[in-house]
């Protein structure tokens, strides 16, 4: 999923169809480890209630990745591999964004009532998160000068 260097690049960065199964009294989306998403899940969280012009995330991992899910409503997702950025807009629950280690992201332009459903790689650990915008620029600098020789 990322390069032959191990760095992670904005287009290593996938939308994932999750299977749909459509029923008169509703649809259902299952997701497995290792079958839906291209990792075991360690943890599973969800972000909400979010007042009007929130912004979420604002990191990079050093070894984990994200599988982003719009349960509910609609934002859009700002990557950023320290060369590129694109924002993807996420608004439909049977669509996930994986995001590889190495790149910044940041959620913006919630909906009312949005929900946003993490599936991570790992359990927390602070150690994994690159927290200032000016390391993340630095180290991944230093990565892509480190491929080159």
């Amino acid at each position: 999923m990322s390069d032959s260097h191990g760095i992670s690049t904005i287009d290593d960065c996938k939308l994932f169809a999750l299977p749909k199964m459509h029923h008169t009294n509703g649809n259902l989306t299952v997701v497995q480890n290792g079958i839906e998403i291209p990792f075991d899940i360690a943890r599973v969280y969800y972000i909400y209630d979010l007042p009007s012009g929130a912004e979420r995330g604002g990191h990079s991992h050093n070894e984990c990745a994200n599988m982003l899910v719009a349960v509910t409503g609609s934002f859009d997702v700002v990557l950023n591999d320290g060369t590129n950025e694109r924002t993807v807009t996420l608004n439909r629950p049977d669509q996930a964004l994986l995001i590889m280690p190495g790149i910044w992201h940041t959620m913006r332009n919630f909906s009312s009532a949005s929900v946003c459903l993490v599936l991570a790689s790992l359990a927390y650990t602070e150690s994994d998160y690159v927290r200032s915008y000016d390391d993340f620029l630095q180290k991944s600098t230093l990565n892509k000068r480190s491929t080159q020789q």
